[in-house]
């Protein structure tokens, strides 16, 4: 009988994202395989790697590496126009990990949801050169430059669809994963100090929040690692913190993989009565000329 078909929602978030890798890591291993993924931002980058390699130690191993000089030329990279960083280090990055890959000889099959900033939509990158397409997906408006492409101007995917659900459901999925970065969401109290760093993180935070809740209510299974702590680049820099954030994605995975277990048995045991009385008769004649 064929199994049903797991499809992977990875969501916007910055370096709250580091916990797609801890979760990708429980459902490997627990069996789980996944079938398809689609990811905006941080869940673009983590579903990129990880739809290259279908190895997750390896995806775990490059988020590990304290690689200080090249993590920093990445956001050294000045622009004048149209965004603080120009990106070109970014994508240099992107190529040196993934690549010259298209999405055609990914191990996985992945869509990068990017958004269009001259229509205001969603706009879902499939083919071509993987790399390109992350970098359209992470490009956070007045940090990064948007990224021109095929008349497009495309910027961070998590501004219009910060969990991808519906997109991976269209690709073929029978059960969708989605994972959420922002429902844990961790506020200001009204007599704390705090710096302008702060407010703009809580203020993508809340917004991300409320489209994502929306985002994910067609999702079959909905995992919400506890990183409303966590800020959009907080745990990029060093290895602790970021194994920090990937064994929070552990943990939310963990607690999942029950529910995750119990909807697969559901979804196969409602073709059971009609496949079974063949499976018996298969083990039957098996039997027979065993013996």
């Amino acid at each position: 009988m064929p199994h049903k078909k797991i499809g992977l929602a990875l969501g916007a978030g910055g370096s709250k994202g580091l916990a797609h890798i801890g979760i990708i890591e429980a459902l490997e291993q627990n069996g789980i395989n996944i079938d398809y993924i689609a990811g905006s931002s941080i869940g673009a980058m983590v579903g990129g790697f990880y739809a290259a390699r279908k190895n997750i130690a390896e995806v775990k191993q490059l988020a590990l590496i304290n690689n200080w000089p090249q993590i920093l030329s990445i956001f050294f990279d000045p622009s004048w126009k149209n965004g603080l960083i120009g990106g070109n280090k970014l994508s240099q990055f992107l190529e040196k990990y993934l690549g010259d890959v298209n999405f055609d000889e990914l191990k996985i099959p992945l869509k990068v949801v990017s958004t269009n900033l001259t229509d205001a939509q969603a706009f879902v990158i499939d083919s071509g050169n993987v790399a390109q397409a992350i970098r359209t997906s992470v490009s956070l408006p007045i940090l990064f430059k948007p990224v021109s492409y095929e008349n497009k101007l495309l910027a961070d995917g998590g501004m219009s669809l910060p969990v991808p659900v519906e997109v991976v459901r269209k690709m073929g999925a029978d059960i969708v994963i989605a994972v959420n970065l922002y429902e844990d969401y961790s506020g200001i109290k009204h007599d704390e100090r705090f710096s302008l760093g702060t407010i703009t993180n809580r203020t993508v935070d809340v917004l991300s929040h409320y489209l994502a809740r929306e985002n994910v209510k067609s999702a079959d299974i909905i995992i919400n690692p506890l990183v409303g702590k966590i800020g959009l680049f907080d745990n990029f820099m060093t290895k602790n913190a970021t194994q920090h954030v990937i064994d929070i994605g552990v943990k939310a995975g963990m607690e999942a993989i029950p529910k995750i277990k119990s909807m697969i048995d559901k979804e196969e045991n409602i073709i059971n009565p009609f496949v079974k009385p063949f499976q018996n008769l298969w083990r039957n004649f098996k039997k027979i000329f065993s013996n």
